[in-house]
């Protein structure tokens, strides 16, 4: 089996950058000619297992931020950015927007940026009419989004936050009660009976009301959440000016998002939940189980665990509704979701819902040759009351078969013959399968063949 070679010199750039090394004492310390590191830094020569090795020695490094990381997203967005049919000359090859990602990282998201703007305001032109009859349009791109790619590239895990929320849940003993630590702020907690809330708090009653119908895990979680809004503030605004959003709109949204963090990670600290995740090979019942969490918590908690030197199991996690649309998404792993639009209509986590209360499993390849374990569960959030909405989703969590015998889910599995792996893609627009049965769109790179006299499943052939 031959070895993919690692081109990564940006990152080796952005690591001698931090340091506060000139290219020549970089050089010396990594045991390189300064010719030699200057052709890894533009990319013109891979990185050696040598120098990987010094690399670790010398400075410590986790060498896991090689290998998945902004490239690896960055060559997923472009492609189906400039899958877009604007661009009429085709997709171009995929060593190009490798290239591109390594290399000018900055230029990538530069043109991510300008080619969001312009979906932007092509959504702004077609509803003008109606807009003006507002009196006005909205300027700027959505802040939903610009928050959700300010998670994505941080690869869903912010240390400061973490480390916070670790000690956090240390000091106040957040496993024995949350309770506890409400009142030790001085903050008394009652029952929000009768109320269309989940959470409601009164700064100057300084009481915090949590609905009675939701599960013990959420009220836990919400209960944290406002712990995190009211002792955490000064570290959130510090992370928010360093994200420089467009508006203050995406600012309030990624600040409830923060809260959500600080939540989850005080809920599941850090070095407790790796080694019990580590302990019950990543059983999702056994450690909801023992945090007092819901699954969805739990799988979604398992993405996160990228601290440098203590990575767990690099997971993908998404979570969809009935329509198949993302609601959630976040991957470690070198599987990056469309940002757009639903997931593959051939992955597992869409016949979840045919089977409340169960596990599927799911050996799947991705149609550049990568195969994954995936688990699938469908997770429903009940009302409470009679006559109250269900709330209806359903969970994936997967990770790469190198690692699946890290994971429970993989007995019983044959990972050994190819024809147990299913072929799955990302989204049909920018899908390289040309023989699947489930296509509901053709590729836009792609040109058709159409032939009249010729009916197989699709209309059309995918001639490349």
């Amino acid at each position: 089996m031959s070895t993919q070679k690692l081109y990564a010199g940006a990152k080796l750039r952005e690591t001698r950058t931090r340091l506060r090394l000139t290219q020549k004492l970089f050089a010396e310390r990594l045991g390189v000619s300064l010719p030699y590191l200057n052709q890894m830094e533009n990319n013109h020569r891979p990185i050696s297992s040598a120098v990987i090795l010094s690399l670790v020695q010398e400075f410590g490094f986790d060498v896991g931020e090689l290998a998945v990381g902004d490239g690896e997203r960055l060559v997923s967005d472009l492609r189906e950015a400039l899958s877009d049919p604007i661009f009429r000359d085709g997709l171009p090859p995929l060593v190009d927007l490798r290239l591109v990602a390594s290399n000018a990282p900055a230029l990538a998201r530069a043109f991510l940026a300008l080619h969001h703007g312009y979906l932007q305001a092509n959504e702004r032109l077609a509803s003008l009419d109606e807009a003006l009859g507002q009196g006005g349009v909205s300027p700027g791109a959505s802040p939903w989004d610009e928050v959700r790619d300010f998670f994505h590239y941080c690869d869903n895990y912010i240390d400061a936050i973490d480390r916070a929320a670790e000690r956090f849940a240390g000091a106040a003993h957040v496993d024995e009660s949350v309770t506890n630590a409400l009142e030790s702020l001085g903050i008394r907690l009652r029952d929000a009976e009768g109320e269309a809330v989940i959470r409601r708090y009164d700064p100057g009653a300084r009481t915090l009301w949590l609905s009675t119908r939701a599960s013990a895990p959420t009220q836990r979680f919400q209960a944290l959440h406002q712990i995190a809004l009211l002792t955490q503030n000064e570290l959130f605004e510090a992370t928010l000016d360093l994200a420089r959003f467009h508006t203050e709109t995406a600012r309030d949204i990624a600040k409830i998002g923060l809260a959500n963090y600080f939540a989850g990670a005080a809920l599941l600290p850090y070095g407790r939940f790796l080694a019990a995740a580590r302990e019950t090979r990543h059983d999702l019942e056994r450690l909801a189980q023992r945090f007092g969490a819901s699954l969805e918590q739990v799988a979604h908690r398992l993405s996160t665990l990228q601290r440098s030197g203590a990575k767990g199991v690099p997971f993908f996690f998404v979570r969809v509704d009935q329509a198949g649309t993302i609601t959630k998404r976040h991957s470690a792993t070198r599987l990056q979701f469309a940002r757009y639009g639903g997931a593959c209509p051939l992955w597992n986590v869409h016949r979840a819902f045919e089977t409340p209360g169960r596990f599927l499993r799911q050996l799947a390849e991705t149609p550049d040759g990568m195969r994954y374990l995936c688990l699938a569960r469908e997770v429903s959030t009940p009302g409470g009351a009679f006559r109250a909405p269900v709330r209806r989703f359903a969970i994936a969590l997967g990770c790469e078969v190198s690692h699946a015998s890290e994971v429970v889910y993989s007995e019983g599995l044959d990972l050994s013959k190819s024809a147990t792996f299913e072929p799955i893609g990302i989204s049909c627009r920018i899908c390289e399968r040309r023989d699947c049965h489930q296509r509901s769109v053709p590729p836009l790179e792609s040109h058709l063949k159409v032939d009249h006299n010729r009916r197989e499943t699709l209309p059309y052939e995918v001639a490349g």
